[in-house]
């Protein structure tokens, strides 16, 4: 086995020769590389994908996805639920045979407590309820979600991390509240990092922030146990570091592989290989606040960044199974643009569109990015990429990489004038791309307001977010697309490839676009 594993195999004996045990029992250890992009493990409060890989196994939701496809909402700690005919009111029946990790029974009220504790943290994902006018347990297995208007993604949401079911109970203990003054009056965010109250496989042993995650099997799961007794996530920025640890048996999954390394992976018999096409959309921001952004805030300048990317080259980076979504919304979500759609690349409109805008001889911007490796995507290639593509159109592109959080921090406080960024969907509707229009919550990182914004592009946003017939809402999105190619701040690069690599003996492997791999089905 590999070498991590052997080193606990062998400090478990010695544990148990020291202390007389009876017996010496192997621990079955997963040992995971990630290019770590969270800094906290308060499941009200996530929103970082990575987090995801922790929360699946940590935490359950009402509803949730198959293992391996986003493709229909499944039953999960709610066996049923019925909506009223204005689709204004879910009722959810609880299972009767779940229990959390410490042995108390799941309620109703605990899942009031958690809708309401994510909703008043405001936090991150909060933004995900804004929909809901209440929760309510009338009895023990009842839950009832009632909201302002119709919402045809809100069962898709509720898989989404944030809205995990704690323990009420425990949680308040530590300082947790679901008032409505939580976001100053919760204090109990710092206990989330060593611990947890959930009803998944696993509970959260500790956190080493950058270092390691290490999560330990949870003694009263109330499904089918896993195979592994500890599972232990370090984080690994460097692809080429994940790689020679996957090589070497240090780890046993790699999750950031990068298409130029598959060649080599794919040659070695102790590994295999997974390459899909992932939901993540990697994209320019430009700011439309003429004191952050300066020329990027030019609607004309926009477009002309637009039309000056090498879309072509720019999908190469992402290797096997990367394409370019035409607009904002990435391939496979109903409504989107077909790929042929595209906005080609045509220099002489860009460099006549900057001449309009009055920098026929360019100008010089920082393109702000956060210096790391995601799904195999490493951002420094790209931004180097998008520095040479504007160079032939006259603009002089400054690389600026920063640390991840502190550079998440800018991005989301609206402080970046021109950004490489990332999107991954929060939840599996097209819904979640009205987030880059004005107001959204990407489009309030770019400063599009419904005060700078157009009447054309407010109208569209108003009326797709309340449309339930699926034909209507497809063609509103075309609509949208449409619009945000011509207009708007963002830019979009293309949906990379998402790769992977793990020990080749390792059983049950999934890939599914919400969590990415349920590391609880694993084994050996």
């Amino acid at each position: 086995m590999r070498r991590l594993y052997g080193l606990l195999v062998v400090v478990s004996l010695l544990s148990l020769l020291a202390f007389g045990g009876a017996a010496a029992q192997e621990e079955k250890v997963l040992v995971v590389g990630l290019s770590e992009d969270y800094n906290g493990l308060d499941v009200h409060r996530a929103y970082e994908p990575g987090g995801s890989l922790i929360h699946k196994i940590v935490y359950d939701t009402l509803v949730t996805f198959p293992t391996d496809s986003v493709s229909e909402i499944l039953p999960n700690l709610a066996e049923s639920w019925t909506i009223s005919d204005d689709g204004l009111v879910y009722t959810f029946t609880l299972r009767g045979d779940v229990v959390f990790s410490n042995g108390d029974p799941l309620t109703a009220e605990d899942v009031v407590f958690s809708f309401n504790r994510m909703k008043n943290l405001k936090d991150n994902p909060a933004f995900l309820a804004d929909g809901i006018v209440s929760v309510e347990a009338p009895d023990e297995r009842t839950v009832v979600l009632t909201l302002a208007a119709p919402d045809p993604a809100i069962l898709a949401k509720l898989v989404f991390d944030a809205f995990s079911v704690v323990n009420a109970d425990v949680v308040r203990a530590q300082g947790g509240t679901d008032a409505e003054n939580a976001s100053e009056a919760d204090t109990a965010e710092l206990w989330f990092n060593d611990n947890s109250a959930g009803t998944g496989p696993y509970m959260v042993d500790f956190y080493e922030p950058t270092v390691q995650t290490v999560l330990v099997r949870n003694p009263n799961y109330w499904g089918e146990a896993p195979y592994f007794d500890r599972i232990i996530i370090r984080n690994m920025p460097e692809a080429a570091t994940q790689k020679l640890a996957l090589e070497a048996g240090d780890i046993h999954i790699a999750m950031d592989i990068t298409a130029d390394q598959l060649p080599s992976l794919e040659g070695n018999p102790n590994i295999s290989v997974y390459s899909t096409q992932s939901d993540t959309l990697i994209f320019l921001l430009m700011n439309q606040d003429p004191e952050i952004g300066g020329p990027m805030s030019d609607p004309k300048v926009q477009l002309a960044v637009r039309y000056a990317l090498d879309y072509e080259g720019l999908k190469l980076l992402g290797g096997a199974g990367t394409n370019t979504p035409a607009a904002m919304v990435p391939l496979g979500f109903a409504g989107a643009l077909d790929a042929s759609e595209a906005l080609p690349r045509d220099l002489e409109m860009a460099r006549s569109l900057l001449t309009e805008a009055g920098y026929p001889d360019g100008f010089t911007v920082d393109l702000r990015y956060p210096d790391f490796t995601y799904i195999g995507t490493q951002f420094s290639l790209v931004a180097q990429k998008v520095q040479a593509d504007l160079a032939e159109v006259g603009i002089t592109v400054n690389l600026v990489p920063e640390e991840l959080q502190v550079s998440l921090e800018a991005y989301r406080g609206g402080r970046h004038g021109f950004g490489l960024w990332l999107w991954n969907p929060d939840y599996y509707d097209t819904l979640d791309y009205v987030e880059f229009l004005p107001g959204g919550v990407v489009g309030k990182r770019a400063n599009w307001t419904d005060e700078n914004a157009d009447a054309t592009i407010l109208e569209l946003r108003d009326k797709v977010k309340v449309e339930t017939d699926p034909e209507v809402r497809n063609q509103l999105f075309r609509e949208i697309q449409l619009y945000e190619q011509q207009s708007g701040p963002f830019a979009p690069l293309f949906q990379p490839g998402v790769h992977f690599a793990y020990n080749a003996t390792l059983k049950g492997f999934n890939y599914n676009g919400q969590w990415r791999v349920d590391l609880s089905l694993l084994s050996f």
